[in-house]
């Protein structure tokens, strides 16, 4: 997770039944809707602990009943019992993150040697293989999107160098 504002959501009210559920006391910046893939955070000992959601389930508009991933015994959730319950700060659509991903690398000039400049034109968002796709005069080109091919980014100049295993391009061009 991107290191992000916690804001107070809630507290953890009592412990609910013998295999670690608790109910929740909600607060009105609680998420609605809240996306469950998220966890939820509590502060121990001064460090934010994140807490991954195993079932949940509102209970009207300030109430909800939840298993918490690796909380699976009545002792362990009376633990958390009293502690208030924080979530990330919201995104605002103006926010940027101020991390640059593979997609944000579109229309860059890529850099691909002594002489050898293109432009990424795709970025194939596979999940065993993403790729970036140049136009390399008029051929296309598939490049592995990996941080370790990747030299330097120029974020200014728009422009991605590249260090190329010797006969990629070849691939293509001959």
């Amino acid at each position: 997770m991107h290191d992000r504002e916690l804001i107070k959501a809630g507290r953890v009210a009592k412990v609910f039944g013998n295999a670690g559920e608790v109910v929740l006391n909600l607060l009105d910046t609680f998420p609605d809707p809240f996306c469950y893939e998220e966890p939820l955070f509590v502060y121990i000992d001064g460090l934010a602990v994140p807490l991954f959601l195993e079932q949940f389930e509102r209970r009207g508009r300030t109430g909800a009943t939840a298993l918490f991933a690796d909380i699976d015994t009545e002792m362990r959730a009376s633990e958390l019992v009293g502690l208030d319950l924080y979530t990330p700060a919201p995104y605002t659509e103006e926010e940027d993150d101020g991390e640059l991903y593979f997609e944000d690398l579109v229309g860059y000039t890529a850099l691909l040697g002594p002489g050898r400049t293109s432009q990424i034109v795709e970025y194939i968002d596979d999940e065993f293989n993403p790729l970036f796709r140049v136009d390399f005069h008029g051929v296309d080109v598939l490049i592995p999107a990996a941080d370790d091919l990747l030299v330097e980014v120029d974020e200014k100049h728009r422009t991605i160098q590249f260090d190329l295993p010797e006969g990629l391009i070849e691939l293509y061009t001959e």
